[in-house]
């Protein structure tokens, strides 16, 4: 297989590789009682879902090389040595030894499968007679949302440590694929070994969610409900530890409720080399929630700082962005609803051309008035309209159901290699 040179330099370079995970039936493996447990507020249709997920991926292969977490993964599985890890790798962190054995003499294809979907509990003895689990191992509910459990950061991936456990499956398989996938074998750097069981990360996490590539010196970090201030000083100890010049992360803080704010690119998100997409109640109105720079110089902290809001951070390091808002201008009711639906979501797949949800519909009126053609994604796998047409552009994807995951186009995306940007 032909190797992948990881290069992410931005959020918005001309997109070349991207990691995705089409949704499948551990989307509908749950209950009502376990929806909460599993991070969704409801149940999705997977039916109507898969529909809407059929656009953003049909869109994006019209751009770029997808890849599907599934299918890598297999292909990682047929090592067996890189097998047997991640099988002894998972029991141990979810106490399924039980499973060990099932596990070890499952086939690539299979195994996959059952990693992702969940192993059914076999009822083999009084205590899982009597359980009320219907899984030893659960399924992987939030995995189309593949953008949180890796983080490619320039020519190396961080794998995400997740807040919640649950996902914590995610970040293992994402590490194997990216260490021992024949296209692949990158380095990879692990927060928890990072940590050492050092006490001062003991509450460490970081999503990917949270963290937006700006350029090779800047990177912004949210800091909330899925990515804690230990774990942004334990990134912050990772590029210090590079020396590689200087380094700025500008971290904004987050309100860790309601849950439409649990991640950074929920209120904010980059959608050409001079604009980008802002909550305005967050980001440009003055809150009780800080903006911090924090500037790592040939590996020391040479700074710690506060400023005045994030877009004024950017514009000390060198750059000027455009606010569009999400919810359009002057009605706060429309601007919270449209941000619950990932209106602030975007994903570029080059300067100026992003893709995001239908659905929100002043959102997309104050982007048009700013110079973006709206174009439908069904057009553009049709071959109705060619995005090269245009210096600016949104490709609108159905999001009735998506949309009710808790994520947009960017937390369904997970960019391995971008062209630079020319700023």
């Amino acid at each position: 297989m032909e190797k992948i040179n990881v290069n992410v330099n931005s959020e918005i370079g001309e997109l070349e590789e991207v990691i995705l995970h089409s949704p499948g039936p551990e989307v509908e493996n749950m209950t009502p009682e376990n929806a909460e447990r599993a991070l969704y507020s409801d149940i999705l249709n997977l039916s109507v879902a898969s529909r809407e997920y059929f656009e953003l991926k049909g869109v994006l292969n019209k751009v770029c090389h997808t890849h599907e977490i599934k299918q890598l993964l297999t292909e990682t599985l047929r090592n067996d040595v890189s097998k047997e890890a991640l099988v002894r790798n998972v029991c141990a962190h979810e106490q399924a030894d039980d499973e060990l054995d099932l596990l070890l003499n499952m086939p690539p294809e299979i195994l996959a499968r059952q990693m992702i979907e969940g192993v059914v509990l076999k009822r083999d003895n009084l205590t899982k007679f009597l359980s009320n689990e219907r899984y030893s191992m659960r399924p992987l509910h939030n995995f189309l949302f593949t953008r949180d459990s890796a983080i490619t950061m320039w020519n190396e991936v961080l794998i995400g440590k997740m807040a919640s456990k649950i996902r914590e499956r995610e970040s293992l398989i994402m590490e194997t694929i990216f260490r021992d996938h024949p296209s692949f074998g990158v380095s990879t750097i692990n927060p928890e070994r990072v940590a050492g069981g050092r006490s001062a990360f003991r509450n460490a996490s970081i999503e990917g969610g949270d963290v937006e590539i700006v350029n090779e010196e800047i990177i912004l970090v949210g800091s909330g409900a899925r990515t804690s201030t230990e774990g942004i000083d334990l990134l912050t100890e990772i590029l210090r530890d590079k020396k590689e010049g200087i380094r700025h992360i500008i971290v904004q803080e987050l309100p860790r409720t309601p849950e439409s704010f649990i991640h950074l690119d929920m209120t904010f998100t980059f959608l050409d080399k001079n604009a980008c997409m802002v909550y305005e109640p967050l980001i440009l109105k003055k809150t009780k929630y800080h903006t911090i720079k924090i500037t790592i110089d040939n590996g020391k902290v040479t700074s710690i700082r506060e400023e005045t809001s994030l877009l004024k951070a950017l514009e000390k390091c060198g750059l000027e962005l455009a606010p569009i808002n999400c919810g359009g201008h002057g009605d706060p009711w429309i601007m919270e609803r449209e941000q619950w639906h990932s209106g602030a979501n975007f994903f570029a797949i080059a300067p100026g051309k992003v893709i995001g949800y239908e659905r929100n519909e002043k959102t997309l009126e104050e982007m048009n008035r700013n110079g973006f053609e709206i174009l439908k994604a069904m057009d553009v796998i049709e071959n109705k309209v060619n995005i090269g047409d245009y210096k600016r552009a949104v490709i609108t994807i159905a999001g009735s159901e998506l949309a009710r995951g808790g994520g947009g186009a960017r937390c369904m995306t997970m960019p391995v290699k971008r062209k630079n940007v020319n700023w």
